[in-house]
């Protein structure tokens, strides 16, 4: 629920009975009014004609200061002007008191105890601490104590009625924030536009140098296959080469028998070296010279 949403309705009574009330009546009935529990907003019942009577009425011209000091304004102006009020029961300066601190969590949000002991006339900082609990537990605000920093943490508080000419500030007051709120919101727009458009241009930018990439990619890729086929051909033609170079002479009468000549002749020479060669580390044979192949008869 809203906060002061069933204030207008407990001020009901007061209202219907402020139809028939004249002089003293209506008098006694601000006095109750004023007193009445969760009863915060009195505009309605002081537009009354009644209630209207009693401001050129000297008896009772007190009683109707009275309800405007309750309507919209605080405590400090009932210090300031005791003489031009009658005298508050302790309801009534409960009340003024609860309502004082709407009044000054309408000008900042945090309300350091220092100020309201000296606004509210409070003795101690746990009678104030006590005040401000009742104003929460009545919906007249919502906040929260920090006893560390010594303050009121205002969040939320009840609307209070407007004193005369308080209307054309107001308005004012709204038009300044109106204005400002559309300046506030045309630079959002603004700054949303450009970081559409900065992030479209990036999105762009990042589409083109990924084009250009896999461009660059498929010429390397490209390549390397055209370089591998120029290798496979250089293979294939030293293989055909080799094969050419590898073919056995021709045989003859004449050529066998020298050829067993000098392969008996290198046998004799192999066995007599290995006979002196005897218990000695052969050499290995080198394998990078070719070998070359003979016909075998």
């Amino acid at each position: 629920m809203d906060l002061g949403t069933n204030f207008v309705t407990k001020l009901e009574p007061f209202l219907l009975m402020a139809k028939s009330a004249k002089g003293a009546g209506a008098a006694k009935l601000i006095a109750d009014a004023t007193s009445a529990p969760g009863v915060f907003v009195f505009s309605e019942l002081l537009e009354l004609g009644n209630i209207q009577e009693l401001k050129t009425n000297e008896a009772h011209a007190k009683s109707y200061a009275l309800l405007e000091l309750f309507a919209y304004r605080t405590y400090a102006d009932y210090m300031q002007n005791k003489d031009s009020y009658p005298p508050l029961n302790n309801a009534q300066t409960i009340k003024l008191k609860h309502l004082s601190i709407v009044s000054l969590a309408s000008e900042r949000r945090i309300l350091p105890y220092s100020d309201l002991l000296s606004a509210l006339d409070m003795p101690t900082v746990r009678e104030l601490e006590d005040l401000i609990i009742d104003a929460i537990y009545l919906d007249v605000l919502r906040g929260r104590l920090d006893q560390k920093q010594s303050q009121l943490e205002v969040e939320y508080t009840m609307g209070r009625d407007l004193a005369p000419g308080a209307v054309d500030a107001l308005l004012s007051a709204l038009k300044d924030w109106a204005t400002t709120t559309a300046s506030v919101l045309q630079t959002l727009d603004d700054k949303l536009a450009r970081i559409a458009k900065d992030t479209a241009t990036r999105k762009k930018e990042r589409a083109d140098h990924q084009e250009v990439l896999e461009a660059t990619l498929r010429e390397v890729s490209k390549e390397k296959q055209a370089r591998r086929g120029q290798l496979g051909m250089g293979m294939n033609a030293n293989t055909h080469y080799s094969d050419a170079m590898d073919v056995d002479e021709p045989t003859g009468s004449g050529s066998g028998a020298m050829g067993l000549g000098l392969g008996g002749i290198m046998g004799m020479l192999g066995g007599q070296e290995n006979r002196g060669m005897k218990g000695r580390k052969q050499p290995m044979q080198d394998a990078s010279k070719p070998v070359r192949k003979r016909n075998r008869f």
